[in-house]
């Protein structure tokens, strides 16, 4: 078994990866604040509605699939032979589900640019960490992947 430490800077980059999440979203923020009225377009009332509630579904669907495309990435960095490490077979699962959640907030900022108030913007920005935080590295998942893999190559050198 890993110690704190042991587990803390193989996941390094995994929380780099968090962190640029977290700051696109804050991005989007910030641009909306910023641009404010110049980045808006006058789109109708009912397209914008339309628009709006397709990426509500959209966004919806995305939090549950991504969990469950983490739980089917967590059992393959289990069980998949492979000569990548533990910290490798768990970035991956780290970027493509916060990749999955990143999409949450550009559809805020999208709704913003369509002429949504800022009520959507924060919504869906709001959504998105959730998801960024949901799916944040956990060093126990790391620890158990990094003992599966252990235990993979002690058998296959027998």
């Amino acid at each position: 078994m890993m110690s704190n430490g042991q587990l803390e800077k193989p996941l390094l980059l995994h929380w780099v990866v968090v962190v640029a999440s977290s700051l696109s979203v804050l991005m989007c923020l910030v641009l909306a604040h910023v641009l404010g009225v110049q980045i808006q377009w006058e789109v109708d009332a009912s397209t914008r509605e339309l628009v709006r509630s397709v990426l509500y579904v959209v966004a919806i669907i995305l939090l549950p699939l991504t969990s469950l495309v983490r739980h089917i990435l967590l059992r393959l960095n289990h069980t998949m032979p492979s000569r990548r490490s533990a910290a490798n077979r768990y970035f991956v699962t780290i970027l493509i589900t916060q990749a999955m959640i990143e999409p949450i907030a550009v559809f805020g900022l999208l709704m913003f640019v369509l002429g949504d108030d800022f009520n959507s913007l924060y919504i869906f920005s709001i959504m998105a960490g959730l998801g960024i935080y949901f799916h944040r590295p956990a060093p126990q998942e790391y620890a158990d992947i990094y003992d599966s893999v252990q235990r993979m190559k002690e058998s296959s050198e027998l």
